[in-house]
C-alpha cells in the first residue's frame, strides 16, 4: 500500500494579504424585470379577449338551445377571426410594451 502525504493547506499557499490599493466604489444596481403579469391588464387586450370570450359563451348557449345551424356559421367564422384576433392582440402586446 502507498502511504498518503498530507499537505497543510496554510503551507501551501501562504496567507499574505496584501492590502488593496483601490478603494470599492459605491454603484447603484437596478433590478429589471422584462415581464410583469400586470402589463396584461391593457384595457385593449382585455376588451378584445372578453368580446371572444363573450361570442365563445353564445356559441355554447346556442347549441344548448338547438339551433344547430347558427352553431356552425359561428364556428366557420370564429374559425378565421380567432387566429387573427390572437396574432394582433400579440403583436399589439409587444408592440406597446415598455421593455
Amino acid at each position: 500500500m502507498r502511504k498518503t502525504q498530507r499537505f497543510l493547506f496554510r503551507k501551501i499557499f501562504p496567507l499574505n494579504l496584501k492590502p488593496s490599493l483601490t478603494r470599492p466604489r459605491l454603484f447603484k444596481a437596478y433590478s429589471f424585470v422584462p415581464f410583469s403579469p400586470l402589463a396584461m391588464l391593457d384595457p385593449t387586450i382585455l376588451t378584445i379577449g372578453s368580446i371572444v370570450l363573450g361570442i365563445a359563451i353564445i356559441e355554447r348557449v346556442l347549441e344548448r338551445w338547438g339551433v344547430i345551424d347558427l352553431v356552425d356559421q359561428f364556428a366557420k367564422v370564429m374559425r378565421f377571426i380567432l387566429p387573427v384576433t390572437f396574432y394582433s392582440t400579440l403583436i399589439y402586446f409587444f408592440a406597446t410594451f415598455m421593455f
